[in-house]
């Protein structure tokens, strides 16, 4: 009787065994999506997850932009290398400016304060997981952020960058929510005591003149506007960077890499006031979700762009 018993326990095990291999593999097949990877969750973004390697990627982007005779490629930003030269490590991180003054000068018609986030860029970089990421400010980002949801030329802005995105990664463009940033979110404003050209020389030499910066590139985007036979006031754009303050970030976060270098916008508004203005480096810490091991950071960012802020405007 006893022999029986355990035979009969033996089936019975065996039998159960089987269901739960079964159960498992069939629970992985169902639920397991070969697509599936770590998605940025920085408001506004979009981004595509590249079949591509970074280097594959990154100058597919850049051929593409290269190839289109109404696109002007102003300036490459390698972060990996930057932080390199100053003795620390990031993950492959690669950001490219370019620009269509036919395009983007209407959406500073509407709020020149928008050339604070224009040029557009692309960012290029591989996560901690290998995944190669492609990614930009979406359009509904930058119409909410200025209040230029007017701006007729968004939706061909906005197919343009999906249209290169996609193309190159060979995969779709996925976008975040924008609805956690508010109109002029995370700008700070200084009014200038002197004239434009004043202004925008003193901001200029003040960043040349500083060792622990670098001078990335200038952009008049008045003058762009006016080659492209549209009118602006006064705006321009002068972008600069400095490594030892920004890789931290970056490691951090990688995807602050979209917001960096740092930028300062000179501006003339319809009142004759020269202003600057730039990105408020606590607006960076919320948007990226940057911890707050980088608060000593971004304190020192803050202090920096407030006193070349204020060197510049009095």
């Amino acid at each position: 009787f006893i022999q029986n018993l355990n035979k009969k326990m033996k089936s019975i095990l065996s039998i159960l065994s089987l269901c739960f291999v079964l159960v498992s593999c069939g629970g992985d097949d169902d639920n397991g999506d070969p697509n599936a990877f770590n998605e940025p969750t920085t408001a506004g973004l979009s981004y595509s997850n590249s079949q591509s390697d970074f280097i594959t990627t990154y100058n597919g982007i850049r051929a593409t932009l290269q190839s289109n005779s109404n696109i002007s490629v102003l300036a490459e930003v390698n972060h990996t290398a930057n932080a390199q030269s100053v003795n620390q490590s990031l993950r492959n991180t690669r950001i490219i400016f370019f620009g269509n003054p036919s395009l983007g000068t209407p959406v500073m018609q509407e709020n020149q304060l928008a050339g604070l986030d224009l040029p557009q860029h692309i960012l290029v970089y591989e996560n901690a997981s290998s995944e190669v990421i492609a990614s930009y400010n979406s359009v509904n980002y930058l119409s909410t952020r200025y209040g230029v949801q007017s701006a007729n030329t968004l939706p061909q802005i906005e197919s343009a960058l999906e249209s290169i995105v996609n193309t190159t990664t060979q995969n779709e463009v996925l976008t975040n929510s924008s609805a956690s940033i508010n109109s002029g979110q995370g700008v700070i404003t200084l009014v200038s005591q002197n004239n434009f050209s004043t202004t925008y020389n003193n901001l200029r030499n003040s960043i040349i003149d500083n060792t622990n910066l670098s001078l990335v590139f200038e952009l008049n985007h008045q003058e762009n506007a006016q080659n492209a036979g549209l009118s602006l006031r006064p705006t321009s754009v002068i972008v600069f960077g400095n490594p030892n303050l920004g890789t931290p970030l970056m490691q951090d976060s990688q995807t602050t890499a979209l917001d960096l270098p740092q930028k300062f916008l000179v501006w003339e508004d319809e009142n004759g006031e020269v202003k600057v203005s730039y990105n408020n480096p606590n607006f960076l810490k919320s948007r990226h979700l940057i911890s707050n091991s980088q608060n000593s950071t971004l304190e020192d960012i803050t202090n920096a762009l407030n006193n070349l802020a204020i060197s510049a405007t009095n």
